[in-house]
């Protein structure tokens, strides 16, 4: 059988097996997995994966998605990373949870709550230093103050997010002060915060060198259950898959060339003025993917071919093997930006393998 290209090819038992491992090992110390989807374009097969796996929430930062996995026959509840104002009709009528920082989104979401006769479900993100999205901890006792006072709206936890803006690592200290924060809410408005939302793929570490993970119970994992990683150092964590997800591409030019480019030399496809060594005559490989469909700094070869550079629609390859040749196939694993960007290019075909316990949850 002649397969399309280029193609992802995805693991989806591998997937299901990394969850599994994840959910055992972080239940271990109470916390529950938020899988999160938005690096597979929300795709229902991978999020059924991750569900046969041990995840309790599914988790995305695009309403598109949801309504995706939703349409596809997804039923556990879902969780809306990021809440857009313009969005927050649509947010009610789809989403059971939103992360939330911003007084005005809710009033709107309180609005279309009570319109749509529900009680909408936030997790209030509060600042713990990466400066992304987080209420300030000097402003948090007021803003939950707010909060409580809007109708339809339930505040079921609080969260915080590290080492995605700032590249702030998850530490006993932050981690602790995110604890010491429940506990002072949960005394001051006699509430009860049922989700501490404690971080991402980048807590690994802290989890597993924490005797004590505090009051944190859930972490929201993407690409450690998606490619086998933390995100601190990028580091394979033990025991789970790191190939779930391989592109492959064609082979289109095969040739012997000089390393260096003949002529004056100006802006290259986007702007950028190249540089190049003269590294003498080499074999280069041409396949046929480019920055339309992968951030090729997200591409990882083996070790006889080298990424030189790309186009639009090219990737060129330092090739240590002569016996490449037109219409080879070439296989790369990814990290997270070659998933995001792969995923999201329409022109990539997408390819399941192990899919047939999958097909409903």
């Amino acid at each position: 059988m002649n397969l399309f290209l280029p193609r992802i090819e995805i693991s989806l038992s591998q997937i299901q097996e990394n969850a599994r491992v994840l959910s055992e090992l972080y239940m271990r110390k109470g916390v529950s997995l938020m899988g999160v989807t938005k690096a597979v374009l929300g795709e229902p097969s991978v999020a059924k994966a991750m569900i046969q796996g041990g995840v309790k929430l599914i988790a995305d930062s695009r309403i598109e998605n949801i309504i995706r996995m939703k349409n596809a026959g997804i039923s556990i509840p879902f969780v809306l990373l990021r809440t857009p104002l313009s969005q927050a009709k649509s947010i009610v009528e789809n989403v059971d949870i939103s992360l939330n920082t911003e007084i005005g989104t809710l009033k709107k979401l309180s609005y279309h709550a009570k319109e749509q006769n529900k009680c909408h479900q936030v997790i209030i993100m509060v600042e713990m230093g990466d400066l992304r999205e987080g209420v300030m901890p000097c402003d948090l006792s007021q803003f939950i103050r707010h909060t409580l006072s809007l109708p339809n709206i339930k505040i079921i936890g609080i969260g915080c997010n590290l080492a995605c803006y700032g590249g702030i690592i998850p530490d006993n200290k932050n981690m602790q002060e995110l604890s010491e924060l429940v506990y002072s809410l949960e005394k001051e408005f006699q509430i009860n915060l049922e989700i501490i939302s404690g971080g991402n793929s980048a807590n690994h570490e802290w989890f597993k060198s924490s005797q004590n993970v505090g009051r944190v119970n859930n972490i929201r994992l993407g690409e450690s259950i998606l490619l086998g990683c933390e995100t601190v150092s990028r580091k394979a964590i033990p025991g789970l898959h790191t190939g779930a997800f391989q592109l492959v591409a064609e082979v289109i030019e095969s040739k012997k060339k000089p390393s260096l480019p003949f002529g004056k030399i100006g802006q290259d496809a986007f702007g950028n003025i190249p540089s190049f060594q003269d590294r003498g005559i080499h074999q280069r490989v041409i396949i046929a993917l480019g920055n339309q469909d992968v951030a090729p700094t997200g591409l990882n070869f083996n070790n006889k071919l080298k990424l030189l550079g790309s186009s639009s629609d090219h990737i060129i390859l330092d090739s240590k093997c002569n016996s490449i040749k037109l219409g080879d196939e070439i296989r790369a694993r990814l990290n997270y930006g070659g998933l995001l960007s792969t995923m999201t290019s329409p022109f990539v075909r997408k390819h399941f393998t192990n899919c047939n316990s999958y097909s409903a949850i």
